[in-house]
């Protein structure tokens, strides 16, 4: 009798937690949504991992569709660099003797990750450690691939939920401390002086809900696909236009394009506009000094959430070492 009892309050506590998540968008907008994600790759995609030939420090704040109660809001921090090593070439001259002259060379980027995710009564807290392997190919173009590793932690806001029986089987499982859900991301990334193409695959293998022994495949984190590319334009020395795509897809729904163009100006100031379908047109500026940069993008949201919030922020602020102002000069250095 007492584990019929028991097994029912589970259920209905499984019941609540299925019901909770949802309702906080976790099946149908599981992975936080960036809209400066040109600035920081490495978010979406490990194989970007130093293959800029620079370390950045990267912070990241959004607060999605403002003014909305339980709305989404994301925190991160990442680093990632690449790790360079001194070589010496040993050259002959006229005079038949041999120089050893200094190269520097690197084929392999790490990066790390943490962040926080509150998505209504979910919060979701987690981090990711990735390594990068560089190819060079013909023609100045580099290939990149990259695996992360990743760690969720889901917790439910106890303070905002409450039960008129203090027996509930909530207040004595694991749920109370939350569930831990490890993963794998992968990418791969194409880059040279004009262009760049990455495919990343998040949560590969779709980690589910798992309480002691027994797990809850219903209660899954959703594989999503990753597409996106960039192209360079140089009307001049200091102008840099730059038209790019982004397309986010997952098996359970419909794809989301984000289609955009930004102008930067010395590599000192830009601004930008992207459309992303069915969702809502970005507007994004950005200003740099010496090694800092600072971002800030708004959503105007065009779902029928409109009438409730005043669209999302986006703030990002960066720091980079190793960074000239010539665009990709490191390509001369490996």
């Amino acid at each position: 009798m007492n584990e019929m009892r028991a097994a029912c309050k589970m259920s209905k506590w499984l019941l609540l937690l299925a019901s909770v998540m949802m309702a906080a968008g976790l099946e149908a907008q599981q992975l936080p949504v960036y809209s400066q994600y040109l600035f920081n790759k490495y978010l979406i995609n490990p194989a970007v991992a130093g293959s800029d030939g620079y370390t950045s420090i990267n912070l990241t704040t959004r607060q999605q569709w403002a003014g909305y109660q339980g709305a989404p809001q994301t925190y991160s921090l990442s680093a990632q660099g690449r790790l360079l090593k001194q070589k010496y070439l040993i050259r002959d001259n006229i005079f038949d003797k041999k120089i050893f002259k200094p190269h520097t060379e690197g084929k392999v980027g790490i990066g790390a990750t943490v962040f926080s995710d509150i998505n209504g009564l979910v919060r979701r807290t987690g981090f990711s450690t990735s390594y990068a392997y560089h190819i060079w190919l013909q023609g100045g173009t580099q290939l990149s691939f990259g695996l992360a590793f990743t760690g969720y932690h889901y917790k439910i806001d106890q303070r905002q939920i409450q039960f008129e029986d203090p027996d509930e089987p909530w207040m004595n499982t694991d749920f109370r401390k939350g569930i831990f859900v490890p993963d794998f991301n992968f990418g791969a990334y194409l880059l040279n002086r004009k262009f760049a193409v990455g495919l990343s695959v998040q949560d590969m293998m779709e980690g589910f809900i798992k309480a002691g022994s027994q797990a809850y495949r219903d209660l899954k984190i959703q594989r999503t696909y990753y597409i996106f590319g960039n192209y360079d334009f140089e009307p001049d020395n200091k102008s840099l236009i730059q038209p790019s795509l982004l397309v986010k897809m997952s098996e359970q729904f419909r794809p989301q394009a984000d289609i955009g163009l930004t102008y930067s100006y010395d590599n000192k100031i830009w601004v930008g506009a992207t459309f992303r379908t069915g969702s809502a047109i970005i507007t994004n500026v950005g200003v740099r000094r010496d090694r800092l940069f600072f971002g800030y993008s708004f959503d105007f949201t065009l779902q029928s959430i409109q009438m409730s919030t005043y669209g999302s922020h986006e703030f990002i602020m960066a720091v980079r070492f190793g960074d000239t102002p010539r665009k990709y000069r490191w390509l001369d250095r490996y």
